[in-house]
């Protein structure tokens, strides 16, 4: 009967002892946390101004060719930008001109080709991101050759 009542105390100890030791032992490694991505950079809104200023009223070209500086004053976006120039008649709406420039710099020369005398056209310039499409920025102005 002792070695019994021993090998019940044994059995015991033991399986308390192993309980604790489960109890208090680590746990399986966990994998490291992921860290958060870092928030999107959110791109400058498109600025710019166009040199000669074509003003609110008709711009007055001299030739069949205007060149003009487009000035992007805004953070240019890191992928860069699209200059569209087009330029239509306003008595049927046909293009007379119409160009795209890509760039990465903020000061830009575009020219607005084939103008005829006497007549008045609309120059619309767009400058549109190539990382985001939504931003983009337009001037629109009269033109005619003199």
């Amino acid at each position: 009967m002792i070695k019994n009542h021993n090998m019940k105390k044994g059995l015991i100890s033991f399986v308390f002892a192993s309980v604790v030791l489960m109890a208090c032992s680590k746990s399986g490694d966990s994998p490291a946390p992921t860290p958060n991505p870092p928030a999107p950079v959110a791109e400058a809104s498109i600025v710019f101004t166009i040199d000669p200023d074509p003003g609110t009223s008709i711009y007055a070209s001299l030739g069949a060719s205007q060149s003009m500086s487009v000035n992007i004053s805004s953070t240019i976006p890191s992928a860069g930008v699209t200059i569209d120039v087009k330029t239509t008649k306003d008595s049927d709406g046909s293009t007379v001109s119409s160009s795209s420039v890509a760039s990465t710099t903020a000061k830009n020369t575009v020219s607005i080709d084939n103008l005829s005398s006497g007549v008045l056209c609309t120059t619309t310039i767009t400058i549109t991101s190539k990382s985001k499409s939504d931003n983009n920025a337009s001037k629109s102005f009269k033109i005619a050759r003199k």
